[in-house]
């Protein structure tokens, strides 16, 4: 069994069926600020029309943010270059839902994309392509936003994920520091994924570079599978303290989702229906209250993380169970943690 199977769940168009909701406050305006769109061998593909099926589900879409996926890689370029070719697919959907033909949300209109920052300097002939790719960033009127490279790392090799090389201390090194630095030249964000046992190695990178926004992805990385299967109190207390240290950083923000995936063991792909936003809610509700908790609504943004957690639940569903956990907070919390605080981070037209 290879380390991505227990990872992520597989997508199951009958099953997901078995369970519809009509949408709650279909009015809300959303952003999505997390997903991903891709062709992967063999037979993994989730592309621009998929994305519509799925936010064609009664809620109010304003527009989205495409995370790297390793879609769409550059086969004939250097290996530092390969990635461009994810930023140009990206941007070329953005083009045609831009063009109003395909409904009112706006898909792609912010891209966080791939370089490796282990280049130090010699990254940044790749970020400028990344920016030229999208048309620019932010201030020129384009939609390259940031970088993301990924730092998941666990002793457990099931945990690593083949495809991104990472080591337990990448983001403490030299390298990596260097080319961190040079997001900031080009106004460029910073997406963390990692796992929750590595929020401080992320706090002290904030620390070192204030003035660069970072956003933690997936509510911080929680596993509850595996070797972590059974533990969930011991591991939410370390989480809790690493996420409040964390919160103590005034350029970190953090996305709320992400919790569809296997790694977090919460076992939502084992029913014989797919679970109600009810029964989301519920599980999710300690992880997703402490984030909001830590950091402010002013400082939470929503994630669909789709396709990755479409294994779990359907994407209107999930938005539900969001709106289950805000049903009590004030219009202005809501418009923070579904649209405004994305909108701020990202530079996205409001």
């Amino acid at each position: 069994m290879s380390s991505l199977s227990l990872q992520h769940n597989s997508i199951r168009p009958d099953w997901l069926a078995g369970l519809a909701e009509d949408a709650i406050d279909p009015g809300l305006p959303v952003i999505d600020a997390h997903h991903h769109l891709y062709d992967h061998t063999p037979g993994v593909k989730y592309l621009f029309d998929d994305m519509l099926t799925d936010i064609n589900c009664g809620h109010n879409i304003l527009s989205t943010v495409y995370v790297q996926g390793r879609a769409m890689q550059r086969v004939d370029s250097a290996s530092n270059m390969k990635p461009i070719g994810e930023t140009e697919f990206a941007n070329g959907v953005a083009a045609m839902s831009a063009s109003g033909i395909y409904g009112s949300t706006r898909v792609c209109a912010g891209i966080v994309g791939f370089a490796d920052l282990r280049l130090g300097e010699a990254v940044l002939p790749v970020l400028d392509a990344h920016v030229m790719a999208a048309g620019g960033t932010a201030k020129t009127g384009g939609r390259f936003r940031g970088i993301r490279q990924a730092a998941a790392w666990d002793l457990d090799p099931s945990f690593l994920n083949p495809a991104y090389e990472t080591t337990e201390d990448m983001l403490s090194t030299p390298e990596f520091r260097t080319g961190f630095a040079q997001l900031s030249k080009f106004g460029l964000t910073f997406d963390a994924w990692l796992y929750f046992h590595q929020i401080p190695k992320l706090t002290a990178l904030a620390r070192a570079f204030p003035e660069i926004p970072i956003v933690l992805d997936h509510c911080g990385g929680i596993l509850g599978s595996g070797c972590y299967a059974g533990q969930q109190d011991a591991i939410f207390q370390v989480w809790r303290r690493s996420l409040q240290e964390l919160s103590c950083c005034s350029n970190v923000m953090v996305k709320l989702g992400g919790l569809g995936m296997k790694l977090s063991g919460f076992g939502f792909e084992s029913g014989k229906l797919p679970p109600s936003s009810a029964q989301l809610a519920e599980a999710w509700r300690p992880w997703i209250e402490e984030c909001v908790d830590a950091f402010g609504t002013e400082r939470c943004m929503f994630e669909s993380n789709f396709p990755v957690d479409k294994g779990s639940y359907s994407y209107g569903i999930g938005i539900n169970a969001m709106k289950r956990l805000f049903a009590s907070f004030s219009p202005d919390e809501k418009a923070d943690i579904f649209w405004r605080t994305a909108s701020r981070f990202y530079t996205l037209p409001q």
